[in-house]
C-alpha cells in the first residue's frame, strides 16, 4: 500500500513536469519556426495542462480500465468546477466577461449534456457504451470549439506568448525528458491507482473520481489559485471551462477511438452533479451581482463538493 502510494505521488510529479518541459520544449521550437502568439496559445499551451488527463486515459483505455478512463474524466471536470472554482472564488471574487458568461459556460453545460446521453445510448436502460462513432463526433466538436477559441484569441490584440530564445539541443532536450515525463507518469498512475483500488478493497470508480482526478487536475489548481491571488479572473475561470471541454471533446474521444470503452451507470450521478454545478453557475451570473462568481457562491461550490466526496469515499470503506 505504502509502495503504490508513493509511485502514485511520483507518477503525478512526472506527469506535471512532463507537461510543463514539453510545453516549453515545443513553444520554443514553434517560435523559432516563426509560429505565432495565437497558434502557441491555442494549441501548445492549451494542450499543456490538459496532458496529465490525456496520458492517463490513453494508457487507461489501451488497459481497458472503463472506470479509471471516465473517473479521471468526470472527476476532474468535477473538480475543476467545485474545488478549483469555489477556492478561486473564495480567495476573490471573479467577474468574468461576456463571451464567458454568455457562451462558454452555456458550451460547456452543452458539452456535459452530450457525454451523459451518449455513453447512455440516449435510452437511460443500464447499459452504455462511448463508442469509436462516439469519439469520432465528440472530436468533431472538438475541432469547431477550437474554430471558435481561434476566432476569440484573433480579436484579442493583447495576447502574447512568452517564450525564452533557447538553443536546439535544450529544445529537443526539453521536448524528448517531457514526452518520457508524461509516458513514465502516466503508467505509474495508473498501474498503481488499480493496485491501491485492489488493496483497499473500493472499486476503480471511486480512485478514478478522487485520487487519480484530483492528482491529474494540479496544473489547473495551481493555475487558477495563481491567477485568484493575482486578481486575474478571465484566466482562472477560463482555465476551468477550457479545461472541462479539453477533457470531453478531445481526452475521451482519443480514448473512445482507441478502444470503445464500457460506462458505469453510476458514473450517472457525478454527471448530473456536473451538469447541476455548471447549471449554478451559469444562474450565479444572473444574480447578485451581475457576471460575477460571489464569495459566498463560491463557498456553495466548494462546500458541496467537498461533502458529497467524502459521503462518496465512506460509502466505500
Amino acid at each position: 500500500m505504502i509502495l503504490p502510494s508513493f509511485l502514485v505521488i511520483i507518477g503525478f510529479a512526472c506527469l506535471i513536469f512532463g507537461a510543463n518541459w514539453l510545453v516549453d520544449g515545443a513553444s520554443a521550437l514553434a517560435k523559432k519556426y516563426k509560429v505565432s502568439d495565437l497558434a502557441i496559445g491555442l494549441t501548445i499551451v492549451a494542450f499543456g495542462t490538459s496532458a496529465p488527463e490525456m496520458v492517463v486515459n490513453l494508457i487507461g483505455s489501451a488497459k481497458g480500465y472503463s472506470d479509471i478512463v471516465f473517473g479521471n474524466i468526470i472527476g476532474s471536470n468535477n473538480f475543476n468546477l467545485f474545488i478549483i472554482l469555489g477556492l478561486s472564488g473564495l480567495i476573490y471574487p471573479i467577474s468574468v466577461q461576456s463571451s464567458t458568461a454568455w457562451k462558454e459556460i452555456p458550451i460547456s453545460l452543452f458539452v456535459a449534456c452530450i457525454l451523459l446521453f451518449f455513453v447512455n445510448d440516449f435510452i437511460f436502460a443500464g447499459v452504455g457504451t462511448l463508442s469509436r462513432i462516439d469519439g469520432l463526433i465528440l472530436l468533431a466538436l472538438f475541432f469547431l470549439f477550437l474554430y471558435y477559441v481561434f476566432l476569440q484569441m484573433k480579436n484579442d490584440s493583447t495576447l502574447k506568448t512568452e517564450v525564452v530564445e533557447k538553443s536546439n539541443l535544450k529544445i529537443w532536450g526539453l521536448v524528448i525528458i517531457g514526452l518520457a515525463g508524461l509516458i513514465v507518469g502516466g503508467q505509474l498512475v495508473v498501474t498503481n491507482s488499480v493496485n491501491i483500488a485492489s488493496e483497499l478493497g473500493v472499486s476503480e470508480k471511486i480512485i478514478g473520481l478522487t485520487i487519480v482526478a484530483a492528482g491529474t487536475s494540479l496544473p489547473e489548481l495551481l493555475t487558477s489559485v495563481v491567477a485568484a491571488l493575482k486578481k486575474n479572473s478571465d484566466i482562472a475561470i477560463g482555465n476551468v471551462i477550457g479545461s472541462n471541454v479539453f477533457n470531453v471533446l478531445l481526452i475521451l474521444s482519443l480514448s473512445g477511438i482507441i478502444r470503445p470503452i464500457d460506462y458505469n451507470p453510476n458514473f450517472n450521478t457525478d454527471l448530473f452533479i456536473l451538469i447541476g454545478g455548471t447549471v449554478f453557475l451559469f444562474a450565479a451570473m444572473l444574480t447578485g451581482k451581475r457576471k460575477k462568481l460571489d464569495r459566498w457562491e463560491a463557498g456553495l461550490l466548494f462546500a458541496f463538493y467537498l461533502i458529497y466526496t467524502v459521503v462518496l469515499v465512506l460509502k466505500e470503506l
